[in-house]
């Protein structure tokens, strides 16, 4: 399993201050070294980085995040110049943070929003927790995918750049500690998912162009 280079100084600092703590000898320090391992161990798995390889089919729009679906609704969206189905995914601390491009595609446009930090699951988040727009187009459709800070997650990774053709299933970025990815789709797809289910990032099929 590989690991997200964000997650490295995490894995690092706390392994090391471990392996300080265990050398002192003493027993509280016995006790802070275990906690400070165990927490190293955590990101271990939380920042793990899987590799995905998607179908292909280019009628397909793969989920972006890993988690659980919230919402599906549809609203207007300044990006795609109209009306949008929207799709939003919790995304717990025990799921994979990293984010995965939904098409292949240009990225026509990336926008960052600062803003609050409420809990991801509160009906306002989408809107006013900061958060960061990444707009992939082809041929065929336009997908936003919106990365959502949440109350724990204070730190949203952007790994594309504006003009960048990218590939279905490439990673797009990762949020830290639990957050919101929404996805924002044009109205002609035909959306297979519903609130409750799970899907995987770069793996889930979330809706078809038919």
């Amino acid at each position: 399993m590989r690991i997200a280079a964000e997650g490295v100084p995490f894995i690092v600092g706390l392994g090391l201050i471990a392996a300080i703590l265990f050398a002192v000898g003493h027993s509280a320090a016995y006790g802070m070294g275990g906690v400070s391992f165990v927490l190293a161990i955590f990101c271990c798995f939380f920042f793990r980085d899987p590799l995905r390889n998607p179908d292909p089919d280019p009628r397909f729009v793969i989920s972006p995040g890993h988690g659980r679906i919230m919402e599906v609704t549809e609203e207007t969206h300044a990006m795609t110049g109209g009306k949008v189905k929207v799709i939003r995914i919790f995304l717990s601390i025990l799921d994979v943070h990293v984010q995965h491009s939904p098409i292949s595609g240009k990225v026509a446009r990336i926008e960052y929003q600062k803003g609050k930090f409420l809990d991801a699951r509160h009906p306002k988040a989408a809107h006013e927790n900061e958060n960061n727009s990444i707009l992939i187009e082809n041929d065929r459709m336009k997908v936003v995918v919106k990365q959502i800070a949440g109350l724990i997650a204070r730190r949203i990774v952007c790994h594309v750049r504006l003009g960048e053709e990218v590939r279905v299933g490439q990673k797009l970025g990762l949020i830290r500690f639990g957050s919101q990815v929404d996805v924002y789709l044009p109205t002609d797809l035909e959306v297979c998912v519903a609130p409750g289910e799970r899907v995987v990032s770069g793996v889930s099929l979330l809706a078809i162009k038919k």
